[in-house]
């Protein structure tokens, strides 16, 4: 009798040691991984529109951003871009000389487009609500939108779309103001590849 107790107190035993392993490896929370670094050549920001009712797309190919995020601490992020507005891509020169020009971005008076965001919060595992000042043409405004989090090694992709309207920004003045030729609704999208902190 006494050796079958301790046969069965030494399983117990063991079966409570595996549990508390596995719950260790499943329910520890993981080392906090930090991201402060934007790798420019694995990341890009696009726009699509509307023009005669056909959807076209369009990039920026230069940019530069400060970053600082912790997944784990939302609330403590910071993030910041200049884009490079005469960078554009229209899929055209014609096209690219024209949204240059004074009556869409006018580069030459507003050489930069920026970003800064000023809080950024959890909604969903991996999914988070960024809210911050965009600001075009000497224009600035709060905007929100959802971001999407992956990590795939030792880098964190950052992915999301928005919707902005050009009157909002003085993007197409004069004739171009008007929304019949090129709709007023203008798609963001960005997909930011970033090193995390070693």
């Amino acid at each position: 009798m006494t050796k079958n107790l301790s046969s069965f107190f030494k399983s117990t035993s063991s079966v409570a040691a595996i549990f508390v392993l596995t719950a260790s490896v499943f329910f520890h929370p993981s080392q906090a991984t930090e991201y402060k670094s934007v790798v420019s050549e694995k990341s890009t920001i696009g726009f699509s529109y509307k023009q005669m009712g056909v959807g076209s797309d369009g990039q920026f190919k230069k940019f530069t951003a400060q970053i600082s995020f912790d997944p784990a601490k939302p609330q403590a992020a910071k993030a910041s871009f200049d884009i490079d507005v005469a960078s554009i891509d229209t899929g055209s020169d014609q096209g690219n000389d024209e949204v240059q020009g004074k009556g869409w971005f006018n580069v030459k008076a507003f050489p930069k487009a920026s970003f800064v965001a000023t809080q950024i919060k959890s909604t969903n595992p991996n999914q988070f609500e960024v809210t911050g000042n965009l600001t075009i043409k000497g224009q600035t405004k709060e905007i929100k939108f959802p971001m999407k989090y992956v990590q795939q090694s030792n880098m964190g992709l950052f992915t999301g779309s928005l919707t902005i309207h050009r009157v909002d920004f003085a993007i197409g003045e004069g004739s171009w103001s008007k929304f019949d030729v090129v709709a007023n609704e203008v798609q963001i999208n960005f997909n930011v590849t970033a090193q995390a902190v070693k």
